[in-house]
């Protein structure tokens, strides 16, 4: 494509696997606070937190508040207790997605100039980045925490076009959330590949994914 000379990815599940993430964070929480309970009790709550995250987009305070409140503790745990831990342990249990580093590898070298695009906080991000080793891949990365902006907000789109050093019509941006993915960045100029995962497509939005893929290695017949 002579018209594309730089792509945008998002973070979460779409290079790192956050399912997987998620889940084999849960079971170290519940096996470390939860240890009293049967193996199959904790392999009960493990799913009932992963039902209950909404796939991340839960605020992380409500959220935390809500495990304080009905989890069943030998002893109390605060909310700021579950927010330390998840700090402290998140990170560690990223997992690449998929065909993530060959397709990053393949479009480095066809010339693609690469930004990443992630909500999230600062440390957390940036965790996931160094222990994925993906932070050699982008000429830019833009973490909202840092920013003080969030997707769908076209201020963080501006700024990681900004940063990449290429104008919306030459750039694409792939990602796995319908709103914060594709309808943010169609909204700011760009066309978008949407990776299918969590997410149904929402019929009420006002565009259509530029090209839909269910693995990253479709990336390679499309660009």
């Amino acid at each position: 494509m002579e018209t594309v000379k730089a792509l945008l990815f998002d973070l979460d599940n779409t290079l790192m696997d956050r399912d997987y993430t998620f889940r084999s964070f849960s079971t170290q929480f519940v096996f470390h606070f939860l240890g009293h309970l049967d193996p199959d009790r904790q392999l009960e709550i493990v799913e009932d937190i992963i039902i209950r995250d909404a796939d991340g987009y839960r605020d992380k305070d409500g959220f935390f508040r809500e495990l304080s409140e009905v989890l069943p503790w030998r002893e109390a745990v605060s909310a700021e207790d579950i927010r330390a831990f998840y700090d402290l342990k998140y990170s560690s249990h990223g997992a690449l997605m998929k065909h993530a580093v060959e397709s990053l590898g393949y479009l480095r070298e066809r010339g693609y100039a690469m930004g990443l695009l992630t909500n999230g906080k600062s440390e957390i991000q940036h965790g996931k980045i160094d222990l994925l080793g993906l932070r050699s891949y982008f000429k830019s990365i833009v973490i909202s925490g840092e920013a003080g902006i969030s997707k769908p907000d076209p201020a963080i789109y501006r700024l990681a076009l900004d940063r990449l050093g290429h104008g919306p019509e030459e750039t694409v941006f792939i990602g796995d959330h319908p709103v914060n993915d594709i309808w943010g960045a169609g909204r700011s100029g760009m066309r978008g590949i949407w990776l299918r995962r969590n997410h149904s497509w929402d019929d009420k939005l006002d565009m259509q994914p530029w090209k839909t893929i269910d693995e990253l290695h479709e990336l390679r017949s499309i660009l």
